[in-house]
């Protein structure tokens, strides 16, 4: 955590959307505990001074909708107070509906409020000295809810966290998965499932990742026809990870998969207290045929693994297309390259030569979307036109892309309205977003637009099998343009009833609210295009279904029905409130924050605000809901993020930092623990050499050479890169010449040269060298510094980019107080401080003002790469950047560090 003047600044954690082959509701509790820093306690001996009683997780599913309630009860065994902390990991799509603290006989629940009143509230806080915070939100598929407070001496506390969410059907099950990690032994730990399903439960599974065969008889499952009752509660001595040790085998995820029956044609209709909820999902359907488009990016974006990633997934989606299907593949940089110039049949012939067609790609050039996605589109109308797809199909086009358009039309705004005028609701259009880089919000409302949905790819070693989960959720389309009807007379306040698809797999769930309780006259009528004939289906909810025939068991909440549609209302709204027109977005915004507060659901448009117990420092804290598009900013960002108003952000630091420089040449001086960094570009003319490092007392220069891009882009301003470097120590009496092309050198009196192309050890008296083919040179000094150098390779034959060298500094602590250089000088501290965050040139790249070495700055908060782990895509490591090749930051000029020879 930073050190912070007066405001403790909440930290935001970033959540993402993964693309699932389960539809999930889930949660995760964590209970830790930690004294301040100041008083040096280190982390092992600190969580002895906590005891969790008790741990329980109870979840109620009535009719698809999940009600879970996550308790946890903590003693503070310290003779002194400590600060607890309480987290819970719980599903994205889920609403936060309550939260509550009992502490010393004191009940302090959480109250929600519209967002900006909360913000408010915060920064009333924040300017009075208080410190405040908000909830924190990570994971892709999770939120992480999590709250501190400062509990006296043998002193319990109790937690209470409620939280609601529609269970989604997704390729054939619905899942609740619980993650707990407990931290540590847990007197009573309790996980129970109760499920009421009036359709009958088809079938039901419970397992747990970390399940050993001594766990494994401890969960306790019991099915009958219409309900399920699900519990896990191990003993201490069960949970100990080895006889009489403290450390707990519970860490991991609880899964819970079931499926219900189906039976009439027209689906399952129930109705409760004034509110019905229709589910349709009918069995026995034939698959309609689909005409689909793959529009791949292949610009230089994507290359790396990125690339070969969306290959192996698009070749193995090509493999499940079935023979009556139709499908292209188009791949566009900033020029777009058809496989053919109509769609084929997925003869097992024509799928073979669409892979090899994929395995081709080789990335080049920029990003042009709208080119791209309109060749797709342009290519469906024709064929459709000219009668080569089967009258009963689907038509669909799926753009995979990583990053922002920067060829052609670069307007989103533009591209989505030129795409949706090409598609005129004759298609749906489904965008992949692979990686941070991506402008998720602009696919997602284009998609949206078009009968379509958008996903994010995260760049991660399963990105293919995200990928191909996707596919598998829209690769049977069942019924078209399916509308479920109801009398005029008999319902209001009806939740979107056209829908564009019916997906094997899946389920479609309306719900409204009951005007006439004379249930004769309620008769339900669903439509839609099947594979050989239209579809249409019709029945009466029956009578009984007014009487609440529901079995009267504490666990069943009769009031199920409306929260799920108030529920499903308000997450259609705020999709309206995306995509709509100005007047839709706006009614739609404000009806969902009214039911939203109505409802008590904290969602994108409301905070909850708890109110801890009063000191002189303590003030609110605000749980929030971010909306996909905040979550992709923080996951870019990774740093702590505040409300436009606030008072104070100070980081004064003495620990050795780690410093790089890797890029363009981009120099990071990183701080401990990644906390923050700041970092900054010094561009010249290529061919220009810098000092790097220079110790006179140790006699250790580092000097680094840039190197241009190929071509001069329109504008003139040339990316530079180093290409080279020369290391000396001349107590030591090394030398080293290192480029993109050979090692040389010189020890022991000897010269000789190394190749990156073989990986090989080389130890001598005073140093030793290490190379990883194709990849990185370890270099390290005797009882001094260590320097680590990586090779980006690019392709040959690249129009634009030259291969380049990033290079690394480890222990450079060893290095004398009087190192100094670009990076030298930071060795041994910086201390700076930041204030009055505001709105940069990017929305997600605010300015704020740094005071450092005594100057005034304006600064930029961005992120730059740490490739040490990941040499193709490196790991995003959020920094303040300083602009004007660093100066204030750096002593002197960028010219004082000019020299003339590598060495």
């Amino acid at each position: 955590m930073s050190r912070l003047r007066g405001v403790h600044l909440p930290v935001l954690l970033w959540g993402c959307v993964c693309i699932c082959l389960l539809s999930f509701a889930k949660g995760a509790l964590i209970i830790s505990e930690e004294q301040k820093a100041a008083q040096g306690v280190r982390p092992e001996s600190r969580s002895l001074q906590v005891e969790v009683l008790s741990v329980t997780v109870d979840c109620t599913v009535t009719s698809r909708f999940a009600h879970t309630v996550m308790t946890s009860v903590a003693l503070n065994k310290a003779n002194v107070s400590q600060e607890i902390f309480f987290k819970v990991e719980l599903p994205k799509t889920a609403f936060i509906t309550n939260f509550s603290m009992e502490i010393e006989g004191q009940v302090y629940v959480g109250e929600v409020k519209e967002k900006e009143k909360a913000k408010k509230q915060y920064e009333k806080a924040v300017s009075s000295g208080q410190t405040a915070g908000l909830v924190k939100a990570s994971g892709r598929k999770m939120e992480s809810f999590s709250v501190s407070v400062n509990i006296a001496a043998k002193s319990n506390v109790t937690f209470i966290l409620t939280y609601e969410e529609l269970l989604q059907r997704k390729l054939g099950q619905y899942e609740i998965l619980t993650r707990v990690q407990p931290k540590s032994l847990v007197q009573d730990f309790k996980i129970m499932t109760n499920i009421y399903e009036p359709q009958g439960i088809a079938f039901l599974d419970a397992h747990a990742t970390f399940l050993t065969n001594d766990l494994l008889p401890l969960v306790d499952k019991t099915v009958t026809d219409k309900k399920a009752h699900i519990s896990f509660s191990p003993t201490v001595e069960q949970q100990r990870k080895c006889p009489g040790c403290d450390g707990t085998l519970i860490d991991g995820d609880f899964v819970i998969k079931y499926d219900v029956n189906r039976g009439e044609r027209f689906g399952d209709i129930q109705i409760v207290n004034g509110y019905f909820v229709h589910f349709f999902a009918p069995p026995g359907l034939p698959r309609v045929p689909k005409n689909i488009v793959f529009v791949t990016d292949n610009s230089w974006s994507m290359s790396g693994r990125k690339l070969q990633q969306s290959k192996d997934a698009l070749v193995h989606i090509l493999s499940d297309l079935h023979e009556e299907d139709y499908f292209a593949v188009i791949k566009f940089d900033h020029i777009v390259l058809p496989w053919r110039d109509s769609l084929s049949k997925a003869t097992k012939e024509n799928v073979e030569e669409g892979k090899t067609f994929v395995r081709k790609h080789h990335p080049v050039g920029g990003t042009d979307i709208n080119l791209g996605v309109l060749r797709g589109v342009d290519m469906l109308v024709k064929d459709r036109q000219e009668n080569r797809l089967p009258e009963r199909s689907v038509d669909m086009v799926i753009l995979l892309t990583d990053g922002m358009p920067v060829s052609g039309e670069t307007n989103t705004k533009k591209i989505q309205e030129n795409v949706q005028s090409a598609i005129g609701g004759k298609m749906s259009l489904f965008s992949l977003g692979f990686g941070n880089d991506v402008d998720y919000s602009f696919l997602d409302v284009m998609s949206k637009q078009n009968k379509g949905i958008a996903r994010r790819i995260f760049e991660a070693s399963d990105a293919a099998l995200q990928l191909q989960g996707f596919y598998d959720e829209i690769a049977s389309p069942l019924l078209s343009e399916v509308e479920l009807r109801y009398p005029d007379n008999a319902v209001d306040s009806l939740t979107k009833n056209h829908f564009n698809h019916l997906f094997n797999g899946s389920e479609i769930v309306v719900a409204g609210r009951l005007t006439d309780n004379d249930l004769d006259n309620f008769l339900v009528e669903v439509l839609g295009q099947g594979f050989e004939e239209d579809y249409k289906a019709e029945g009466q909810a029956s009578t009984l279904d007014q009487e609440v025939p529901y079995p009267n068991e504490e666990y069943i909440f009769g009031d199920f029905t409306e929260r799920l549609w108030a529920y499903l209302t308000i997450q259609q709204l705020l999709d309206k409130s995306k995509s709509g027109d100005p007047a839709e977005k706006v009614n739609a915004t404000a009806k969902a924050l009214e039911m939203s507060l109505q409802y008590n659901f904290v969602t994108p448009l409301t905070s909850m605000v708890v109110t801890k117990p009063e000191t002189e420092e303590t003030g609110p804290l605000i749980a929030d809901k971010l909306t996909e598009e905040e979550r992709q900013q923080a996951e870019r960002n990774r740093y702590q993020h505040v409300p436009p108003v606030f008072s104070s952000y100070q980081h004064t630091y003495h620990a050795p930092p780690t410093q790089y420089v890797d890029g363009d040449p981009h120099f990071i001086i990183e701080l401990p623990e990644k906390n923050d960094a700041l970092c900054f570009n010094i561009n010249d003319k290529p061919g220009t050499i810098f000092t790097l490092i220079k110790d006179t007392k140790s006699g250790v220069v580092v000097n680094g050479q840039t190197i241009g891009d190929k071509k001069i882009p329109p504008d003139g301003k040339i990316n530079t890169y180093f290409w080279r470097f020369g290391i000396t120590h001349k107590t030591l009496r090394v030398k080293l010449e290192v480029s993109t092309s050979d090692i040389n050198v010189f020890q022991d009196s000897k010269w000789m040269t190394m190749y990156w192309s073989n990986s090989i050890s080389l130890k001598g008296t005073n140093m030793d060298l290490h190379v990883t083919k194709d990849r990185s040179l370890t270099v390290t000094l005797k009882d001094s510094v260590k320097f680590v150098i990586l090779l980006h390779k690019v392709w040959a034959k690249h129009p634009y980019h030259q291969d380049y060298l990033g290079f690394y500094t480890v222990d450079s602590h060893l290095l004398s107080p009087a190192v100094h250089g670009l990076l030298g000088q930071f060795y041994h501290g910086v201390e700076y401080e930041v204030s009055e965050l505001r709105p940069g040139e990017v929305p997600e790249k605010p300015d704020a003002t740094m005071y450092v070495k005594g100057h005034e700055l304006n600064v930029t908060r961005g992120w730059q790469r740490d490739f040490r782990q990941d040499i193709k895509n490196g790991e995003n490591v959020p920094c303040w950047f300083v602009h004007s090749n660093g100066t204030g930051l750096i002593d002197g000029d960028a010219s004082d560090y000019v020299v003339s020879s590598l060495f």
